[in-house]
């Protein structure tokens, strides 16, 4: 289960880190988040994430998934509602930059929607899940928000592809520091 609980706690920090740089209106709103590692997967339904982010209400499939993680629930209700401040503008602007197109493309492999056979799909539906986010949160975001805003009935979070990334990065701090602050501060001086 250790696998479980450092897989749970990337796939936080995933959502994190996206809602801070993409941006694109709502078509339809996710209902369910589909965890895949290889041949295995479990469903979480986004009602009873956003319940249990803001009552501390969970079903018993959820209590499951989340006791694998290892975290007290207080700290995975605080990921889930961490709220990220980022104006439209600014969230445009990065989500349509080289290093926005970068960073939504190698996301796009962890996080896309069903059936989705090319990065372009999964890209799209990110961007404009964080920008739908960002506007149903009045100019901030959280993952709750993220997952609402999703323009698809299903999201994808692959697993190994969210493990291969992982590998790569020192730390997570690094990542965030890198994605919240570099690209931010060109941005806004643009």
């Amino acid at each position: 289960m250790k696998f479980s609980k450092i897989l749970i706690i990337k796939l936080f920090f995933i959502f994190i880190s996206s809602q801070l740089i993409f941006n694109v209106t709502k078509a339809n709103a996710a209902e369910e988040i589909k965890i895949i590692y290889s041949i295995f997967s479990r469903t979480i339904k986004v009602n009873s994430l956003k319940d249990f982010a803001q009552e501390g209400n969970s079903t018993k499939k959820l209590k499951r998934i989340l006791k694998a993680t290892g975290y007290k629930d207080k700290e995975i209700r605080s990921v889930l509602s961490k709220n990220f401040e980022i104006p439209i503008t600014i969230a445009s602007k990065l989500v349509y930059s080289e290093i926005g197109n970068v960073f939504l493309t190698r996301l796009s492999s962890i996080i896309h929607p069903p059936r989705a056979d090319d990065e372009r799909t999964g890209m799209l539906a990110l961007r404009a899940s964080l920008v739908q986010g960002i506007n149903i949160g009045n100019g901030k975001i959280n993952m709750i928000n993220f997952f609402e805003a999703y323009p698809t009935k299903t999201i994808i979070l692959d697993v190994k592809a969210l493990s291969k990334v992982m590998n790569k990065v020192e730390s997570i701090s690094e990542l965030l520091d890198f994605f919240t602050d570099s690209p931010l501060e060109k941005i806004k001086t643009n």
